[in-house]
């Protein structure tokens, strides 16, 4: 096939036909020609040779060029695409390092073989710019919900025509044992779309929270135009739900608004999802109270929250227990999926009896520490007093409102309790010492004996040790291990060391160890600071 002024035009008409029918730019299409026929060039004159050629985008005349770039005389390696300054003069009139010298050679005839090879750049050129048309498409639609139409099922899992590409639905990603024929209409949540080798993968989901989310901004008109939030969503798939939602227009009852007209609002939803049953709950800014709502069906008589471990503890009646934990356990899994709390359930009887033990253990401390009898322990603890430190280290005044306690006997209790801590301090330190906690530990700022001791049987006895801790090893936390949060216990939790104040000794370590510049630190903190009042 030779370029020729009979087919000229034929490239253009071919161009934008593909382009057409792919529905992507005819530019790429020429572009790709352009490569494809520079390619057959060089293969006719030589590969070593910078072929390039240039479709005219109105007239389809292709033209040949060849272009040799100047380079320093020790850098020419291929002479058929680079020339030093000296040979270039007899082209150029003053030839400068980096300068091309561009000239027309004939255009090339393509035999079959290279015919074929042209025709092989251009298809992938095209399926390129396909690939990158779809994924543009699709990526700004991640996080909605779009129509389909079932194409076929492999291994469980479906394919799905969403209109310019294709998109899965993995077989964990659908509603209990839902199966689909081919040509089934399908709805689904577009969960991701990534650019891949083989071309934009959308992956779709059914099961997914904010599908359900999806489904009400579609039936709540308030929800679209934001007179209502939905604020948290919990899903057992095809079974049941959760959902919580506030108003911004004290007029608008956000939970009436999502059921709708006789529960019309709702059911559309519910018949999406397979018949899942769905709680409607308004959501409050306090978390227990919020709790308390998102246990529904179920009463609650008592909350205790424990923020820094993100932990909660409800008390129910007994008749109450089997509801607010739910057929197994779906209540309570549900509740703490909405919320982002890990719920502990107990009936009044074993919260009774857990602070009865609680009321008993503090009595025999103080009994055995301060050599009290069990009355005076008792009224103690009856006060609120938890520990040695607190009655060591509070203000008379505060121990003057026992019944029967005069200045004296305050000053005693006080004397006693110091005197106990002192010793246990001591005990500590020479246990400490023991293990071969070094010096650098011991005197280090914000750490007791008792914490140093527990360094020290956990293998961090120096300064080095400690600065090289993560703030969780330290303090604790929790981590979601397949979906269960899981408790990772801290050397110095036992201290009630939060996250904050390890993180804040470990790089105060670090920096005595001349680890952390102290300039970067204070920039950092300063940064935190503003980022703090911003979002107040």
């Amino acid at each position: 096939m030779a370029i020729t002024s009979a087919n000229q035009l034929e490239l253009l008409q071919t161009a934008e036909a593909v382009a057409r029918e792919k529905m992507i730019d005819p530019g790429l299409v020429v572009e790709a020609m352009e490569e494809s026929l520079a390619r057959a060039a060089k293969s006719r004159y030589g590969a070593e040779m910078d072929i390039r050629v240039s479709i005219d985008r109105k007239t389809g005349r292709a033209t040949f060029t060849r272009v040799r770039t100047v380079v320093e005389d020790e850098e020419l390696e291929n002479y058929q695409a680079e020339m030093t300054v000296q040979q270039a003069k007899q082209y150029m009139a003053d030839p400068q390092i980096g300068d091309t010298y561009v000239e027309e050679v004939p255009p090339v005839e393509l035999g079959r073989i290279a015919a074929q090879s042209a025709k092989q750049v251009i298809l992938q050129k095209v399926r390129e710019a396909e690939r990158d048309r779809q994924y543009e498409e699709f990526k700004d639609r991640a996080g909605t919900i779009i129509n389909g139409v079932v194409k076929r099922e492999e291994y469980g899992n479906v394919i799905v025509d969403v209109g310019a590409g294709e998109g899965i639905l993995r077989r964990n990603e659908k509603i209990g044992r839902e199966s689909y024929r081919p040509n089934d209409r399908i709805r689904c949540y577009v969960k991701d779309v990534r650019r891949e080798q083989r071309g934009p993968q959308i992956f779709l989901s059914r099961t997914d929270p904010q599908f359900m989310a999806e489904l009400f901004k579609m039936e709540v008109p308030e929800i679209y135009d934001g007179i209502i939030e939905i604020k948290a969503v919990a899903r057992d798939p095809g079974s049941r739900a959760k959902i919580a939602v506030i108003s911004y227009d004290g007029s608008i009852d956000p939970v009436g608004a999502c059921v709708g007209m006789r529960g019309s609002r709702v059911q559309a939803v519910v018949n999406e999802l397979q018949g899942e049953k769905i709680d409607i709950i308004p959501w409050n800014e306090d978390q227990p109270t919020f709790l308390v709502n998102a246990l529904q069906p179920a009463e609650v008589s008592k909350v205790v929250l424990d923020e820094e471990a993100g932990k909660i503890e409800v008390v129910v009646p007994e008749e109450q227990l089997s509801l607010a934990i739910g057929r197994r356990g779906q209540n309570v899994r549900l509740a703490s999926q909405l919320t982002n709390l890990d719920i502990d359930i107990m009936t009044e009887e074993e919260e009774s009896a857990r602070r009865q033990k609680e009321f008993e253990e503090r009595t025999k401390l103080f009994m055995d520490n301060l050599d009290l009898d069990e009355f005076f322990a008792q009224l103690l603890v009856s006060e609120g007093f938890t520990n040695l430190e607190e009655v060591a280290y509070v203000e008379v005044d505060e121990l003057l409102v026992i019944d029967g306690v005069d200045e004296d006997t305050a000053n005693e209790l006080q004397a006693r309790a110091r005197d106990v801590l002192e010793a246990q301090a001591k005990a500590a330190l020479d246990r400490a010492r023991e293990l071969g906690a070094e010096d650098s530990l011991i005197e280090f700022e914000g750490l007791t004996p008792q914490m140093v001791q527990a360094l020290a049987e956990d293998g961090v006895k120096t300064l080095e040790d400690f600065a090289t801790c993560a703030d969780w090893e330290l303090a604790g936390g929790w981590t979601t291990v397949e979906g269960e949060r899981v408790k990772d216990d801290g050397i110095l939790e036992p201290f009630d060391v939060s996250l904050e104040e390890a993180q804040h000794m470990v790089m105060n370590a670090r920096v005595m160890l001349g680890w952390v510049d102290p300039a970067e630190l204070e920039a950092e903190e300063a940064s935190e600071e503003v980022e703090v009042q911003a979002d107040a």
